[in-house]
């Protein structure tokens, strides 16, 4: 099987446009917020840094270093250079990390910020596959499945780490939300921390995407795992216990029902997809799911008035650590039909037949 081929046309044009795009815009805002660190010229008063920058010659020089390293990003692809898909990664990822810090230090979404933010997250997608055609071997092939598990490792790693920055923070009777709360001692670095999550899983998307043979349940699977990537990119984050709710609460409610069924609906289509022994552990996981997130949301309501929440950290942990469960067993059992294919007895990823 060749694991490889050369991306399409245009998921190379989109990461062009992307660039071009994104070079673009942060040079010239740079060099506005440069020329006139008070903000006058892109009409953006210091106030709005709350304090984190006496005025805006640092942003703007960073700014602008990002723009000029996007423009190198944007020849590289365009020439279609040996280190155009790392110029690729280094540029979106800067990009990627400017945006999330600047949401933090501004305390507020922006319309802005989904005007240049999407391209960003645009660019991610379609630079997977150049990734992948840089690096046309066994190995790639392996590990992009890997990352699946990979990023379920590195989510359980962050949120026994983090929680030791919180002065007071009880694994047991605090959400993981709560970490990255408004006014959260945690919040910055929580946000830094979680951001190899969703880009892992897309990675795991694109591995399925591009691998799968025989079956268009998986290549379904592939592609939810990278729109969950993204959409995991960015949560409207809750206020801390004891503020009354606003609108970003109840976004932050609503990403959660989204994501619940992004879980579901990839545990369903990727246990039809494999043998029978693991739809039995899908079926068990996805009841346990339910079980537990019932629990969580009966004491839920609390956080807003700052009430007794004794378990609802616990509940919630097991909660999430039942889905990151079942993806490392899924990309094991991927793993495994992938050995069993390169030893000539089966069909990658093939439907299986027997019951």
């Amino acid at each position: 099987m060749e694991f490889c081929v050369p991306p399409p046309v245009w998921t190379r044009l989109v990461l062009l446009i992307v660039l071009g795009y994104e070079a673009a815009g942060a040079i010239v805002g740079g060099i506005l917020l440069v020329v006139a660190p008070d903000g006058r010229h892109m009409d953006m008063p210091v106030g709005i840094m709350h304090g984190t920058f006496r005025d805006f010659l640092i942003p703007g020089a960073i700014l602008l270093g990002l723009g000029i390293l996007n423009a190198f990003s944007f020849t590289a692809v365009l020439r279609r250079r040996r280190n155009d898909w790392s110029m690729a990664v280094l540029g979106l990822g800067g990009l990627s990390i400017w945006f999330v810090v600047e949401i933090i230090i501004l305390r507020e979404l922006h319309w802005l910020h989904a005007m240049w933010g999407l391209p960003v997250l645009l660019g991610w997608v379609v630079a997977i596959p150049l990734i992948a055609s840089r690096n046309n071997t066994a190995a790639m092939q392996r590990g992009l499945l890997l990352c699946g598990a990979i990023s379920s490792l590195w989510y359980v790693v962050i949120n026994a780490i983090v929680p030791m920055f919180y002065p007071g923070y009880s694994v047991i009777s605090v959400t993981p939300s709560e970490l990255s709360a408004i006014g959260a001692p945690t919040r910055l670095l929580w946000v830094l921390l979680v951001l190899p999550y969703p880009l892992l899983m897309s990675a795991l998307g694109w591995g399925l995407v591009r691998q799968t043979v025989g079956d268009r349940r998986l290549r379904i699977v592939g592609i939810l795992t990278i729109a969950y990537g993204i959409f995991n990119f960015y949560w409207p984050p809750m206020h801390m216990r004891g503020i009354e709710p606003s609108l970003t609460d109840t976004l932050h409610i609503v990403w959660a029902a989204i994501t619940m069924f992004f879980m579901w609906t990839l545990m369903i289509l990727g246990a039809l997809s494999l043998g029978r022994g693991f739809r039995i552990v899908t079926i068990a996981a996805i009841v346990a799911h339910v079980v537990f997130g019932l629990l969580t949301s009966s004491q839920a309501p609390n956080i807003p008035i700052d009430g007794p929440t004794p378990t609802i950290g616990l509940w919630e942990r097991i909660n999430i650590a039942i889905f990151m469960v079942w993806v490392v067993v899924f990309v094991l059992q991927l793993l495994r039909r992938l050995d069993v294919y390169r030893s000539g007895s089966a069909q990658p990823f093939s439907t299986p037949t027997h019951k």
